[in-house]
C-alpha cells in the first residue's frame, strides 16, 4: 500500500468510526467518495442503473448499521467492496438482469471512470468484458479497474485466492481471443503458426 492509499484508508477508517456514533455526516462523506467507484464496479455485475443505485444505497445502509462490527482486518474499501458484491448479487437474485432499452443507460445515470477516455476504446473494452462470465468481469475490474490485490479480491469475493488467480487467468486468455475479432482481427496466433 503506498502513501496515498494508508492516507485515504486511515480518512475512511476515522469516518467509519464517525458513523458508528451515528454521525450522518460522515456517512455522507463515505458515499460521495464511493459512489463513482462503486457505480464503475457494479457495472460490471448489471449495466441496469436502477439495480446499481439500488446496490449501493443497500451497501451503505449496511455499512451505517456495521460501521461498529469494522475491526481493521482489512482496508475500509475492501471492506466496502465486499458489501457491494454481495449486495449486488443478491440483487441480481432478486431482479435478474433483464434488458433495458439502450436508450435509457444515459451517461449522466451511471458515469465513466474517466470522461476523457476514448469512448470507442471503452466500448470495445466493455464488449470484450461481457464475452466473460460475472465472476471474470467482476476479478477483472477489482484488479485492474480498483486497483486491488489478489488478497483483497479474494476477502471482497469470499474465496481463496487461487480462485481469484484462476478466475482472472482465464479471463485474460478470453480476452486476448476476443478483443481482436470484435476490432475485426483474427485472434492473436503463437508466430511461426498459420
Amino acid at each position: 500500500m503506498n502513501d496515498a492509499d494508508t492516507d485515504t484508508d486511515a480518512t475512511d477508517r476515522m469516518l467509519l468510526q464517525r458513523m458508528s456514533m451515528g454521525d450522518r455526516a460522515a456517512l455522507a462523506v463515505l458515499y460521495r467518495g464511493y459512489h463513482g467507484r462503486l457505480c464503475r464496479f457494479l457495472s460490471r455485475l448489471t449495466r441496469r442503473p436502477d439495480v446499481i443505485e439500488e446496490v449501493i444505497n443497500d451497501c451503505f445502509w449496511i455499512a451505517w448499521q456495521k460501521a461498529d462490527n469494522f475491526h481493521g482486518d482489512s482496508r475500509v474499501s475492501t471492506w466496502i467492496m465486499g458489501i457491494a458484491y454481495r449486495c449486488g448479487l443478491k440483487a441480481l437474485r432478486q431482479h435478474g438482469d433483464e434488458p433495458v432499452a439502450e436508450d435509457t443507460l444515459g451517461q449522466d445515470r451511471v458515469p465513466a471512470h474517466d470522461p476523457g477516455e476514448d469512448r470507442e476504446l471503452r466500448d470495445w473494452l466493455g464488449k470484450g468484458l461481457g464475452c466473460l462470465s460475472v465472476d471474470q468481469r467482476v476479478v477483472v475490474e477489482l484488479v485492474y479497474g480498483v486497483g486491488h490485490s489478489l488478497d483483497e479480491v479474494a476477502a471482497i469475493m469470499q474465496c481463496p485466492v487461487g480462485t481469484v488467480k484462476a478466475r482472472l487467468f482465464h479471463a485474460r486468455v478470453k480476452l486476448r481471443n476476443v478483443l481482436p475479432s470484435l476490432a475485426g482481427e483474427s485472434p492473436i496466433r503463437k508466430e511461426g503458426a498459420p
